[in-house]
C-alpha cells in the first residue's frame, strides 16, 4: 500500500493503473468488502488495481466432487470505488503445491497440503475493460506453457504476469521463470508486465527485451509506460502447426538432396 501511494518521481508521473503480484492478497478478496475499499485507495479515478489473492464462490452454492467449496488462485481488477469489475482463475495448477491429484475422489487428501486443493480456472483469457487495454493474465508457471497464454479468438494487446517466486529463494529459478516469460512475448509479440513479490519483476517489450526490472529481494516500484504490441507473429497465427510444416519442408529437402545428387551424377 505505502509504495503504490507513493508521491510519482517518474517522467510517467500520471499512474493510471497500478499492479501487485501473485499472492498480494492472502485471504479471501472478495469476501473482504472492508480491504475492498481500503485497496481503492491506491486506486486514481477512471484506473484499476490489479492483484493475486485467493477467490470463493460468495454464494455457497458451487460445490465440488469432494463436496467442498471450491476456491480457485485468482487475479482480481478492482476499481477506485473498490468494485471487483473483473476476475481470473489459474488453470495452470502446480501438482503438490497448489493441488493434490486425485484430492476430488478421495477428500481426505485435501488436506494436506495446506488449506486444501485450489480448483482450477478454466484457462487462458482476454479481459477488456474501459481505459485499460485489453490483456491476457497469466498466473506463475502457467507462463511457461507455450501457445497456452492467449486465447484463441480474443488476442490481447499486452500479458500480464503474476507471480510468487519466493519458494525459488536465489537461485537460478527466478532467473529461468524471466526468460520463459520473455519466450512468450517473442513468440506472440506482445509486450508483458511481470509482477513478482521477491523478483524479478520486470517489463517486457514484443521483441523479448526487458525494459525495466526490479531485482530479486529488492523492494521497490517502477512506473511505465506500457510497450506498444506488434501485429500477430506467424507463431500467434498459426501456432505450433506452423512449426511442423516448416519441420515438414525441411525433412522434404534434407530427402530430396541426395536423390538430385546422385541423378545429376548419373547423367
Amino acid at each position: 500500500m505505502a509504495l503504490s501511494a507513493a508521491p510519482r518521481a517518474s517522467p510517467h508521473a500520471s499512474v493510471t493503473h497500478v499492479l501487485w503480484p501473485e499472492t498480494a492478497i492472502p485471504f479471501l478478496l472478495n469476501e473482504s468488502p472492508e480491504a475492498l475499499q481500503l485497496l481503492a485507495t491506491v486506486v486514481a479515478p477512471g484506473g484499476y488495481l490489479l492483484t493475486g489473492a485467493p477467490r470463493s464462490d460468495n454464494d455457497g452454492k458451487v460445490r465440488g466432487r469432494d463436496g467442498r467449496r471450491p476456491i480457485w488462485n485468482s487475479l482480481f481488477v478492482i476499481d477506485h470505488e473498490g468494485r471487483v469489475r473483473a476476475t481470473y482463475d489459474k488453470a495452470h495448477l502446480v501438482p503438490f503445491g497448489e493441488y493434490l491429484p486425485f484430492h476430488d475422489v478421495l477428500p481426505l487428501l485435501s488436506d494436506t497440503i495446506g488449506r486444501g486443493s485450489f480448483a482450477a480456472g478454466k484457462g487462458p483469457q482476454t479481459i477488456s475493460l474501459p481505459g485499460l487495454p485489453p490483456f491476457a493474465p497469466i498466473i506463475c508457471y502457467e507462463v511457461i506453457f507455450t501457445g497456452a497464454v492467449v486465447p484463441a479468438r480474443q488476442r490481447p494487446e499486452w500479458l500480464l504476469n503474476i507471480t510468487n517466486d519466493s519458494w525459488f529463494g536465489h537461485s537460478a529459478g527466478p532467473f529461468q521463470h524471466l526468460v520463459s516469460a520473455r519466450l512468450r512475448s517473442v513468440e506472440e509479440g506482445l509486450p508483458m508486465v511481470r509482477v513478482a513479490n521477491t523478483g524479478i519483476s520486470a517489463v517486457i517489450d514484443p521483441y523479448g527485451r526487458v525494459t525495466a526490472e526490479i531485482g530479486i529481494d529488492l523492494p521497490g516500484s517502477m512506473d511505465q509506460a506500457l510497450p506498444v504490441a506488434l501485429s500477430a507473429t506467424l507463431y500467434a497465427r498459426f501456432g505450433l502447426s506452423g512449426w511442423c510444416l516448416l519441420l515438414a519442408m525441411v525433412v522434404a529437402v534434407v530427402a530430396i538432396l541426395p536423390w538430385r545428387r546422385r541423378s545429376a551424377g548419373e547423367r
